[in-house]
């Protein structure tokens, strides 16, 4: 059977579960275009406020199988190109939905797994979570899009030894890396990530969709363009009626309440 991607609605929240626990959630092409069409449709659902992705049971994801990548290594190049590309869309439609999406990591992030973690706005792991960049230990580069998120996210220095190593690294060393937000007891990663998804599906939706852009679009402009386009953001939150509320919320003294 391949990975399944369970959905459940938690009040204005969508929890999203990689489901192949048996083989530690390994990703399976037939998973990703169902993933971005599901990050699509929420970033259309104004009743959603946040988004959670976990693994089911132990594991977030331990990465691609490599018994189908070993049969793929017999088929045309053609099919794994449209398989990365299914997979990149996913990554992408992450990125584009304007909800911030928390990954909850417990056990291994593996591989690709780690990429679609790194994909997400925010990651809280376990405190015994692993994270492992292991493509090079089978003779391959990344996919997922874990090189782009580990150069935008950290010196030459310190991505390059993620991807060169190989090696396992801790959700303590990521955390002082700057690479997960928050650590949670064992077992408790998804219970963290939804408390925080629920204060986080309380906020003003323009504004965070506009804080995901700036920030996702700021290592592509320049200096002058990406003030130019805070300056815009800014003016348009401004009037909008979200700023409207927080502003009377903030001179009543009392908690905003966001439609």
């Amino acid at each position: 059977m391949a990975a399944r991607l369970l959905h459940e609605r938690r009040g204005r929240m969508l929890l999203l579960t990689i489901s192949q626990p048996e083989l530690r959630n390994a990703l399976h092409p037939s998973l990703y275009p169902e993933a971005a069409r599901h990050f699509r449709d929420a970033a259309d659902d104004d009743s959603l406020g946040a988004i959670v992705l976990c693994g089911d049971g132990a594991h977030f994801c331990g990465g691609g199988d490599l018994r189908r990548l070993q049969h793929q290594r017999s088929q045309p190049e053609a099919g794994q190109l449209q398989i990365l590309d299914d997979l990149h869309d996913w990554v992408e439609a992450m990125r584009a939905c304007p909800l911030p999406v928390v990954a909850a990591v417990e056990g291994a992030a593996a591989g690709g797994g780690f990429s679609v973690a790194l994909g997400c706005d925010l990651i809280v792991a376990a405190e015994d979570a692993r994270f492992v960049m292991s493509y090079v230990r089978i003779g391959l580069s990344p996919d997922g899009g874990g090189s782009d998120a580990l150069a935008r996210a950290l010196p030459p220095q310190a991505a390059l030894e993620l991807l060169l190593d190989g090696d396992v690294i801790t959700a303590q060393r990521l955390h002082a890396l700057g690479l997960v937000n928050r650590i949670a007891p064992p077992g408790q990663a998804v219970a963290a990530a939804l408390a925080w998804a629920e204060r986080l599906a309380a906020g003003p939706r323009t504004a965070q969709r506009q804080i995901k852009q700036l920030v996702h679009a700021a290592r592509g402009r320049g200096h002058r363009a990406q003030l130019d386009a805070e300056r815009d953001a800014f003016v348009a939150s401004l009037y909008s009626p979200e700023c409207g509320e927080g502003i009377a919320a903030f001179l009543d003294k009392r908690s905003p309440r966001f439609a």
